[in-house]
């Protein structure tokens, strides 16, 4: 009886400790929340949005990870960076998001609007993005000489300027592969198909999965708001 004494506290702490490390282990995985601040080719314009690359980036995310990952999409065709600008805060306290994705700069693009001053955007929608506690992804875009060669080259050195400026992941050309193929494009030439979105998934994804690699498990700055 004496022995059994002395092993029963014994035995009791160690079944507290494999309780608590059962609770530990079953709860429920914080789900990463990816947001998308975009214009019409993330919000799937002219297609089904089912079949829009978001959308296919949250199915392949389900596959691969079930339940871990929230995906976002407040894209909004026709968006400049200074309408995504304007709307980056009330998304950012609406969703909390781990990581976020902006891919605007086309309609600045095509409008001919000062390369600079949508430079200045993008720059302050990374600063009120890390500022939240996000990581943050350019998804770069080329346009056509339209404005010449000076307005273009101005134009296509602002995302990897702003992703050696903040140290942030840089997509350099989400259509790639994509742009200059009839098959891929609808009938305005401006904006990808459904046999396209696919296409652009796999330019995105390399960068978004290297981005959850190096996540911190249980880290998260927004683990009180999940």
């Amino acid at each position: 009886m004496k022995v059994s004494r002395r092993i029963a506290p014994k035995g009791r702490r160690l079944l507290m400790m494999l309780a608590v490390m059962l609770a530990v282990a079953t709860q429920p995985v914080q789900a990463e929340t990816l947001l998308v601040i975009g214009d019409s080719l993330s919000a799937a314009r002219g297609i089904d949005r089912d079949e829009g690359w978001v959308n296919l980036l949250r199915q392949r995310l389900d596959a691969e990870a079930p339940g871990q990952h929230r995906v976002v999409n407040a894209s909004i065709s026709g968006d400049t960076t200074a309408a995504g600008l304007e709307r980056l805060p009330e998304a950012l306290e609406t969703y909390h998001p781990d990581i976020v994705l902006l891919e605007l700069g086309g309609n600045d693009g095509l409008q001919g609007l000062p390369p600079q001053r949508m430079q200045d955007n993008l720059a302050q929608m990374i600063d009120k993005s890390q500022a939240s506690g996000a990581r943050v992804a350019l998804l770069g875009i080329l346009i056509p000489p339209n404005y010449g060669q000076a307005y273009t080259k101005a134009f296509a050195d602002v995302f990897p300027t702003l992703a050696s400026r903040y140290d942030v992941p840089l997509v350099p050309f989400i259509l790639d592969g994509v742009a200059l193929n009839e098959d891929l494009m609808q009938n305005d030439r401006i904006h990808p198909n459904a046999k396209g979105q696919p296409i652009m998934l796999d330019n995105i994804w390399p960068t978004v999965a290297s981005m959850l690699e190096t996540a911190s498990p249980g880290n998260s700055a927004h683990a009180s708001h999940h």
